[in-house]
């Protein structure tokens, strides 16, 4: 199986064939004397071969901006509200990479950053971890709540958009309704062997990756089934990233860490 990354070497190398066939064609059609063309061949074969560039995104999401639009929202559905996760489960680990260089941008996207989700999500969560502490585990979290400028921003840093959310529909981050977690040891806090770090943006952070040793598939197993038990759902490429069921009923926001406090 090709990673996302091999097969856009392969698609690349494709077009720049196919580019080469469509030229000798031509040169032979115009009688190009043969030794002429083979330098024009050779030193275009040679020279750097830049992919097309990718369209710019634009916003094809409804954003809320304002907090006077959340509490807009909210005052609909009260369950929409966004609940600070380590007051709500405070033995909970919280580590979010986005604050540091530990992330797919290798650099710091975030300042100041607090960890948010709705309440839906949250009393999930609270109940997930509950469960795990009767084991003498805890969750992680790597990053939850996700103001949408920031979306923007790894996008356009990223190297891989195979593995980012593209803001065209916006992430589950930005809804408040997804996190990146693991499992860590309740006294100790070490973190259990997932077989790859947060955001390896490769085929062993996979799902169904399974040249791994037993204790890490087991470990990926428990977490996932833990949290598919609360009503969470994973991506197949990402062990660590899970996000709610109900996604279609929640806004993108772009609401600063430190202004939800004022919901």
């Amino acid at each position: 199986m090709l990673s996302h990354r091999s097969y856009n070497i392969v698609r690349n190398n494709r077009i720049l064939c196919n580019y080469l066939v469509d030229y000798l064609n031509c040169a032979v059609s115009i009688e190009i004397p043969p030794q002429k063309m083979k330098l024009l061949f050779l030193s275009l074969l040679f020279s750097p071969f830049v992919a097309p560039a990718q369209a710019p995104d634009t916003t094809r999401v409804h954003v809320v901006r304002t907090i006077a639009e959340l509490k807009t929202s909210n005052s609909k559905d009260p369950f929409q509200e966004f609940v600070e996760i380590k007051r709500y489960i405070p033995n909970i680990i919280i580590d979010l990479r986005y604050a540091t260089n530990q992330n797919c941008c290798h650099k710091p996207i975030y300042t100041n950053p607090t960890t948010w989700l709705r309440k839906i999500p949250a009393q999930q969560l609270k109940l997930a971890q509950a469960e795990l502490n009767k084991i003498g585990l805890t969750l992680k979290i790597y990053d939850a709540y996700r103001p949408y400028r920031h979306t923007l921003t790894i996008w356009q840093l990223s190297t891989d958009k195979h593995y980012t959310a593209n803001p065209r529909k916006g992430s589950n981050h930005n809804r408040g309704i997804a996190i990146d977690v693991t499992l860590a040891d309740l006294k100790t806090g070490k973190e259990l062997n997932m077989g790859t770090g947060f955001d390896s943006f490769t085929d062993t952070a996979h799902h169904d990756f399974s040249k791994l040793p037993s204790y890490i598939i087991a470990s990926r197993r428990l977490l996932r089934q833990t949290l598919r038990k609360y009503g969470f759902t994973h991506v197949p490429t990402e062990w660590w990233h899970y996000q709610y069921k109900a996604l279609q009923l929640y806004d993108v926001v772009d609401i600063d860490f430190i202004d939800l406090k004022k919901q």
